[in-house]
């Protein structure tokens, strides 16, 4: 039975075949990011539930080193075009664990930057590109809800400090946000729903 994601790219582009994506993933991602892509080690990211277009992207960027990460870099080298199609469009399919704010005191500055940004240092609301749930937009803004606070403060990070250039728009975002903002705002992505 082919998947809504799957039959969208069948009729839009190559043919997606999940269960070979499954087995990829199995072969070579499953011990960072669990069997369900439902990670339980805050450095690696959840990937359950992820749009396909999105973690293809990515996957794509981590083999050309347009997203420079020598661990990934060295997953992704013996992965083909087709391997990544279907290993993201298998990610999609599978169910998004919940995930929880662990900082009390911090999860209503969190809140306030996702879902109202910073007016007077011009820093957006979150919200406004990745969904008031964080479920994103499909192919062009990930879904965030429940993702693992760390991982989320380091790519924040990445991206104000310079390391993560493969998004212009989120380079010029994280470059406003201080170190309590980030971790504000990441705590509360991952109690989000």
């Amino acid at each position: 039975m082919a998947s809504a994601h799957a039959a969208g790219a069948a009729a839009d582009g190559p043919k997606v075949d999940t269960a070979a994506g499954s087995n990829k993933y199995a072969q070579i991602c499953v011990a960072c990011h669990a069997a369900d892509g439902n990670s339980s080690t805050p450095a690696n990211p959840k990937l359950a539930g992820q749009h396909p277009e999105y973690l293809n992207k990515q996957l794509k960027e981590f083999k050309s080193g347009q997203r420079a990460n020598a661990i990934m870099a060295g997953m992704v080298a013996a992965l083909n075009e087709q391997d990544m199609l279907n290993i993201s469009h298998w990610l999609a399919e599978q169910t998004p664990k919940d995930g929880y704010a662990s900082n009390p005191d911090l999860v209503r500055l969190g809140e306030r930057i996702y879902r109202g940004g910073i007016a007077d240092r011009n820093i957006p609301a979150c919200a406004g590109c990745h969904s008031p749930n964080g479920a994103g937009i499909p192919s062009q803004y990930p879904r965030l809800s429940g993702q693992h606070a760390a991982y989320t403060a380091a790519q924040l990070t990445a991206f104000r400090d310079g390391v993560r250039a493969n998004n212009a728009a989120m380079t010029l975002v994280a470059a406003k946000l201080n170190d309590k903002e980030i971790e504000a705002v990441s705590d509360y992505i991952a109690g989000l729903r």
